[in-house]
């Protein structure tokens, strides 16, 4: 959760004081007696107060750090949205979650993929160019994650395997 800053405190207790100067407009133009001069210096002392506040608020805004800051606090833009909308946050984070699930899913079948392709082709390369199959080895060893395992990914035999297989059939 983002610390709380004390400017923040500030800046609100002004827009509170704005709000009453508001309210206090409100009511002494409710009461105006434009014959009694009492009514007049009332409400220009009211509109007075109102000033003071208004550039008090805008004074202790302007130093609270803005979205650009490096210290301010990061919201994402759709998570603003989303709450002006109505709608609640947790919501959203768990949405923002399963989207994040559902692209890593996604990025985790294409490597796979990729990889199932990559020991296909070393295969094919190997077995057509026995004298590239040392090189081929060297690369498929370089670009194997460490998380495919001795096996590669799922459903693939190592290549040194493939090779020996083919070999004996006589490929």
């Amino acid at each position: 959760m983002a610390p709380v800053n004390a400017n923040i405190n500030a800046v609100e207790q002004n827009v509170q004081d704005v709000i009453q100067s508001l309210f206090q407009m409100m009511v002494q133009v409710s009461n105006y007696d434009s014959a009694g001069k009492p009514s007049r210096e009332v409400l220009a002392n009211e509109m007075q107060k109102l000033s003071h506040s208004l550039s008090a608020a805008h004074a202790t805004a302007a130093a609270l750090p803005t979205a650009g800051d490096a210290d301010g606090p990061r919201v994402p833009g759709p998570l603003v949205q989303y709450v002006e909308n109505g709608r609640n946050p947790d919501i959203y984070t768990r949405e923002f979650v399963e989207l994040v699930r559902r692209m890593n899913q996604l990025a985790r079948g294409k490597t796979r993929a990729f990889a199932g392709f990559r020991d296909v082709l070393a295969r094919e390369l190997a077995a057509a160019n026995p004298e590239l199959a040392a090189d081929v080895s060297r690369v498929v060893h370089a670009t194997t994650a460490a998380g495919e395992g001795a096996a590669g990914p799922v459903g693939a035999q190592p290549l040194q395997l493939q090779q020996a297989t083919a070999r004996g059939m006589g490929r």
